[in-house]
């Protein structure tokens, strides 16, 4: 069952007041007390060092009660509090603040990512940064970004050729030995790399100013939002070994054009689980 075009303009223009809802509780807190935790302290010696916020709890609350109340059938899946009704017809999957540690650092390149799935497929998602006002949003009708009060749509823009490309990695020290041989040989090739964006480095694939971003150990919350956001603006997601992309997480690749993707993917596929 596909969703009817009717029935899309009301989630979108949902999922929009969630990103409200999200940012008034986010907001007072950045580059303010957040109430530092770190939850790497709950697992075993020598775990690494794994931060979450009353900003990362208060929003995913602020979200729930939201989805709860206007669609008390729809199931939740949340990078803070777990799993609600995740069997459901329809499915928001949450990561309130996707970068705290940029968040705790106060740098504005965290982002609020909530991706809506229906039967098992991501059909609609956000990618919001409201300190900077931007709110990228995504489905197979197209991406747009609404930022000062304009709407634009979102497109990514032609690189034939990884010599030609901007690319972004999270941080080479997550990766393992053999990815990181990967990355600097994909590093190495392009014509420029940045780091430390997380998901706004997604958000820039669908805006056409970066061509290709990867990342490793992602979860399903870091990735269910970005998928309709690239995919909208023209984009497509893998996995490193070029398969189509998972929504159970694991090694993902974000692109502007498949040509660009399919050269990266040469040397990925090495290192690929």
């Amino acid at each position: 069952m596909t969703l009817s075009a009717d029935r899309l303009a009301e989630l979108d223009a949902f999922l929009i007041e969630l990103n409200r809802a999200s940012a008034a509780a986010i907001l007072p807190l950045f580059r303010a007390d957040h109430g530092l935790e770190d939850k790497g302290l709950a697992g075993p010696p020598g775990a690494v060092f794994d931060p979450v916020t009353e900003a990362d709890k208060g929003a995913e609350r602020a979200i729930r009660k939201l989805i709860n109340d206007r669609y008390p059938d729809h199931g939740i899946i949340g990078e803070e509090y777990g799993e609600e009704r995740a069997d459901a017809e329809f499915v928001w999957v949450l990561d309130p603040v996707d970068g705290t540690r940029a968040f705790i650092a106060g740098l504005p390149l965290w982002t609020t990512l909530i991706g809506l799935r229906h039967q098992g497929r991501p059909v609609l998602g956000s990618i919001g940064q409201p300190y900077i006002g931007e709110l990228y949003i995504g489905h197979a009708g197209g991406s747009r970004l609404l930022s000062r009060g304009r709407e634009t749509p979102l497109k990514v823009r032609p690189c034939p050729r990884l010599t030609q490309a901007i690319i972004c990695t999270t941080d080479p020290a997550i990766l393992t030995g053999s990815e990181l041989g990967s990355w600097t040989q994909v590093h190495a090739t392009a014509r420029l790399a940045r780091l430390g964006l997380d998901a706004y480095g997604y958000a820039m694939v669908a805006m056409g100013k970066i061509d290709l971003a990867l990342d490793t150990g992602l979860k399903v919350w870091d990735v269910e939002a970005v998928i309709p956001v690239i995919e909208g603006a023209g984009g497509v997601v893998t996995q490193w070994d070029g398969s189509p992309a998972r929504t159970d997480g694991g090694q993902f690749a974000f692109a502007g054009d498949r040509a660009c993707l399919e050269e990266a993917l040469v040397t990925l596929k090495r290192s690929a689980l």
